[in-house]
C-alpha cells in the first residue's frame, strides 16, 4: 500500500498501456511541451546525428570509441563501454562484481529500478539475490546498512531516486554509504540513469559524483533526449569484461553507431543546461504550490524533475489532458494512480521544451489538470 508522503501520497507503480491512436495524432500535431525536450519526432532524433559520422563495426571503433572515450573522462574513470540499455548494463556489471567477491547479494533501495522495473532479471537471468533495505517512501540511510548482517557483493546507489521525484542524499550521506560497501568488501555501484541531472542538484562535476563509485551507469535517452543507449564506466578490467557480458547478451549489435552519435551531440549540447533545467524545475514549483489540490514532490526540488501530486480522478485528468493537447500542448499520456483514488500522480522532467514554455501557461496547465 502506497503511504502517505507531505500532503499527498507515493504512487503506485506507473501505467505504460498503450496510447489511442486520437491521442498520438493529438499529440504529434502539438507544438508545445510541458516537460522534457518536447514531443519526440523521429526526422529531430535523426538529424541530431551528423552527416559523416564514423560507423562502428560490433562496437569496435568509430564513434562508439569517441564516446566511450569522452563518458570515461567524464566520469573520472578509466573505460567506458556503450550498450544499447542500462537494464543490460547494470546486470552485467553486478555479475562482474559478484563473480569476483564469490558472493550473490546485492544491495539496493526498495524503489531500485534493478528490484521494480525488470522482471527480476538479477534473480532469474543472473543467479544472484536482490535485498532490498530501508524504507521505501524515504531515502535509503547509513543506518538501515549498518543493519545489514551478511557480506553483499555489491551496494547500488540510485541518484537522484526517481521514484521518489528525484532526491538526493546529503553529500556527506552518501560518502558514509559508499564507505559502509568498501568496509564490507563490497563494490559500490552508481545507478546514474539520471547522473546528468543529480550533477547539477550537487552542483558537483559528473567525475566528483561517480568517482566515488567503483562503477557508475548512465542513460543517454532520459535527461538529455538523445536515442536509447547507455554507458558504463570503471576499471579497464571490469569494463573489459562487461564487454564479454554485451555480446553474450546480445547486445553486441553490428552497427551500435546512430545510438552513440546522437548520445555524443546531445550530451554536449544539454550537459551545460542542466543548472538552467534545475532553476526552471524550482520556479514551477513556487508558481504552483499554491495551487488547491498540488503538492510538489520534494518541495522544493533537489535536480531538474520533480513529482505532482494532483487532487483529482484519472479520467478527469485524462480529459483535461486531451483538452489541452487539442489545444497545441502536450503534458501527459496519462496519470498514475495512487493509494488514494482522489489523487494522481504526474513526473515533469524538465528540458528545452519546458525552458521555452512561459511559466504562467505551466502554472495554468497545472491548475486546470487538478480541476481547478
Amino acid at each position: 500500500m502506497p503511504t502517505q508522503v507531505g500532503r499527498g501520497w507515493l504512487p503506485e507503480r506507473p501505467h505504460t498501456g498503450p496510447v489511442d491512436d486520437d491521442l498520438r495524432a493529438l499529440r504529434d500535431a502539438c507544438t508545445r511541451a510541458i516537460g522534457g525536450h518536447g514531443v519526440q519526432r523521429a526526422d529531430d532524433l535523426l538529424a541530431g546525428i551528423p552527416a559523416g559520422t564514423a560507423v562502428d563495426r560490433y562496437g569496435e571503433g568509430g564513434v562508439v570509441a569517441e564516446l566511450e572515450a569522452e563518458v570515461a573522462g567524464l566520469l573520472g574513470h578509466e573505460s567506458a563501454v556503450h550498450l544499447p540499455s542500462g537494464t543490460m548494463a547494470q546486470q552485467a556489471v553486478l555479475r562482474v562484481h559478484a563473480d569476483r567477491r564469490g558472493r550473490r547479494t546485492v544491495v539496493f533501495h526498495p524503489e531500485c529500478h534493478l528490484d521494480t522495473h525488470e522482471g527480476r532479471a538479477l534473480e532469474r537471468l543472473q543467479g544472484l539475490v536482490g535485498r532490498p533495505v530501508g524504507d521505501r517512501h524515504r531515502l535509503l540511510e547509513l543506518g538501515d546498512l549498518t543493519a545489514v548482517a551478511e557480506p553483499p557483493a555489491a551496494l547500488v546507489i540510485e541518484l537522484p531516486q526517481r521514484d521518489l521525484g528525484g532526491r538526493l542524499p546529503g553529500w556527506e550521506e552518501l560518502r558514509a554509504q559508499v564507505d559502509w560497501a568498501r568496509e564490507r568488501g563490497a563494490a559500490a555501484h552508481l545507478d546514474g540513469a539520471r547522473l546528468w541531472e543529480a550533477s547539477a542538484g550537487y552542483d558537483r562535476t559528473p567525475a566528483e559524483i561517480a568517482g566515488l563509485f567503483d562503477t557508475a551507469y548512465v542513460s543517454f535517452y532520459k535527461g538529455i533526449g538523445a536515442l536509447a543507449g547507455c554507458c558504463l564506466a570503471g576499471p579497464d578490467d571490469v569494463v573489459a569484461e562487461v564487454r564479454e557480458w554485451r555480446h553474450r547478451m546480445g547486445g553486441t549489435l553490428f552497427g551500435l553507431w546512430p545510438g552513440a552519435a546522437s548520445a555524443l551531440g546531445c550530451l554536449r549540447r544539454r550537459l551545460p543546461l542542466m543548472p538552467a533545467y534545475l532553476t526552471r524545475a524550482r520556479e514551477i514549483a513556487d508558481a504552483v504550490r499554491e495551487l488547491p489540490g498540488v503538492t510538489v514532490v520534494p518541495d522544493p526540488p533537489q535536480t531538474p524533475m520533480l513529482h505532482l501530486l494532483l487532487r483529482t480522478t484519472p479520467d478527469a485528468f485524462a480529459a483535461t489532458a486531451r483538452g489541452l493537447a487539442a489545444d497545441g500542448l502536450w503534458t501527459w499520456e496519462r496519470a498514475t494512480a495512487t493509494g488514494d483514488p482522489a489523487v494522481v500522480r504526474v513526473e515533469l522532467s524538465v528540458g528545452d521544451a519546458t525552458l521555452a514554455l512561459p511559466l504562467d501557461e505551466i502554472r495554468d496547465a497545472v491548475a486546470a489538470l487538478s480541476g481547478r
